[in-house]
């Protein structure tokens, strides 16, 4: 039975990931919500550790005694736009890349000396890092920085496996608060499913749904002159 830990293990992809892998292997299921860990604990038998994956002392002694891991995913992320970008938020911006790359910094110190020698990290990012898109300037920054530091430590670490994932849409809390069209946007389910078949087969990244996935990944090789003027219309 292997060792699983997983943070944002309370809600949307995270949560849907805990309950998979608790069926068959040892989860340690980190979140906030510690109603939510509990009910996992009590219907799924996972390890619950509640607190907040911004706060490095917490991370320090939660970390602290655990026994070596086969697959450590960091999940945990949050989600604010900046709607008007002449007057930049740059609480907003702090607050995004605190909870979305800074906290996986934090955790990687901790949590890089537990994992097997060829265990498996993996790090959730998003499909949004393939295209500057207009409103995520705090969002798609945090999320093209933790693509760049996976990419980094596949090519560094050695006898760990590196997977970066770029979901789509996906329905989630966070995806339910959107107040525009959310094309392709897949269950969590679907989410999980994919995300479990690409670390079965030790993918370095994985991303779907792909018919959208494929979609921004052309675009994305456009010049940029060629997509601004795109992006300006969905701007406006």
């Amino acid at each position: 039975m292997k060792r699983v830990l997983i943070t944002g293990a309370t809600s949307g992809i995270g949560l849907g990931l805990a309950k998979r892998y608790s069926a068959n292997h040892q989860v340690i299921a980190c979140g906030r919500n510690s109603e939510v860990l509990q009910q996992l604990s009590k219907e799924h038998g996972v390890v619950a550790k509640a607190f907040d994956v911004t706060d490095s002392d917490a991370i320090a002694s939660n970390f602290a005694e655990l026994q070596p891991l086969d697959l450590v995913i960091l999940n945990a992320g949050g989600c604010e736009y900046i709607d008007n970008p002449n007057q930049f938020d740059g609480k907003l911006f702090e607050r995004v890349m605190q909870v979305n790359l800074i906290s996986i910094g934090y955790c990687l110190e901790h949590l890089l000396p537990k994992i097997k020698p060829g265990g498996q990290l993996c790090i959730v990012s998003s499909s949004s890092v393939y295209l500057p898109l207009p409103r995520a300037e705090a969002y798609g920054a945090s999320k093209a920085a933790i693509t760049y530091l996976a990419r980094t430590l596949t090519a560094t670490l050695n006898d760990i496996g590196v997977t970066v994932v770029h979901p789509g849409f996906v329905e989630t809390p966070l995806t339910d608060k959107n107040d525009f069209p959310m094309p392709c946007i897949v269950s969590v389910e679907q989410a999980v499913s994919e995300i479990e078949k690409g670390l079965e087969k030790r993918k370095a990244e994985i991303h779907f749904p792909r018919r959208f996935t494929y979609i921004l990944k052309l675009l994305g090789l456009l010049p940029f002159s060629m997509w601004l003027p795109i992006a300006k219309r969905i701007a406006s």
